[in-house]
């Protein structure tokens, strides 16, 4: 008990649970949608794209998550256009996006004058660096992020799961998608330093995914796969600090190791034989998109 007082009374720890507390409730409201939606791709395409910006903003001397979100937003929003209007091509944008974007921001952290700076830190991230203002940040995007799903709750579940269905009841798809996608690649540049660009979409995928294997209510995946990114991103901090290991891989490792126990719970104490991680079954209140 003395330990985890002595803890408490680093600043840097203090934001550092905060950090993940909050990316806890992000992983849980954004992250259910990536999974239904099936957006794990097009977020994993995007959170390396922002890699670029990240680069070419140290690069000028501007701070570089400035710049990893510009290019998130732009590629996101480039990315959900292209697949209405290429169709199937829209893995090949994603894929390019995904390498280009890495190799830019390669480039231009070699180019910066001075001292190199870690790659690590940026592709594996470190939760022990996260600043006050990071967390501000962090905040006040998640109350943003809340209020705009409690609002338009039964027209994002809508979109999420038929787009044709919304659009015939006469929910803006277009609109509804923009704002999913720029909640995605905001998510991922504030994820970013917690795991880093390699890692950040486990953070976003491993608690919906868990969630669906133990219930199909889309509020309560959403409520147990924030608790769920809880346990990792708090128990992984726990276990970096007292195994000496990297907080955002071990953050990942607990992850999986949940995913795990979940399926081996479903399976044999349950004696389910599966369920598919498409999306939660979810009664009609929560389906039907409100129109008036």
């Amino acid at each position: 008990m003395s330990t985890l007082a002595e803890l408490w009374a680093y600043d840097f720890i203090r934001q550092a649970i905060y950090a993940a507390l909050l990316a806890s409730v992000l992983c849980g409201v954004i992250g259910t949608f990536v999974v239904v939606k099936r957006l794990v791709f097009i977020s994993g395409g995007v959170s390396h794209a922002a890699f670029g910006g990240l680069g070419v903003c140290y690069y000028l001397g501007v701070e570089p998550l400035l710049g990893a979100g510009v290019v998130a937003i732009v590629s996101a929003l480039f990315v959900a256009a292209s697949g209405r209007r290429w169709g199937r091509s829209q893995d090949a944008v994603i894929g390019i996006l995904w390498s280009v974007g890495m190799a830019v921001g390669v480039v231009f952290v070699a180019l910066s004058p001075g001292y190199a700076p870690n790659l690590m830190t940026y592709l594996f991230g470190n939760i022990l660096t996260v600043s006050h203002g990071a967390v501000m940040a962090t905040f006040v995007f998640t109350v943003v992020v809340l209020g705009f799903v409690l609002m338009f709750f039964k027209e994002f579940v809508a979109v999420s799961f038929d787009e044709e269905f919304a659009r015939v009841q006469g929910v803006p798809v277009g609109v509804f998608m923009a704002i999913l996608m720029v909640m995605v690649a905001l998510a991922v540049v504030l994820l970013i330093q917690l795991v880093g660009i390699i890692l950040v979409i486990a953070l976003l995928t491993i608690p919906p995914v868990i969630s669906l294997t133990l219930t199909r209510s889309f509020v309560s995946v959403i409520l147990l796969s924030a608790l769920i990114g809880a346990v990792m991103t708090l128990g992984g901090l726990v276990l970096s600090y007292v195994f000496d290991l990297p907080s955002g891989p071990t953050m990942v490792l607990l992850g999986a190791l949940l995913m795990l126990l979940a399926y081996v719970w479903q399976r044999i104490v349950r004696g389910d034989p599966g369920r598919s991680p498409e999306g939660p079954k979810v009664d009609s209140q929560d389906a039907a998109a409100s129109t008036s």
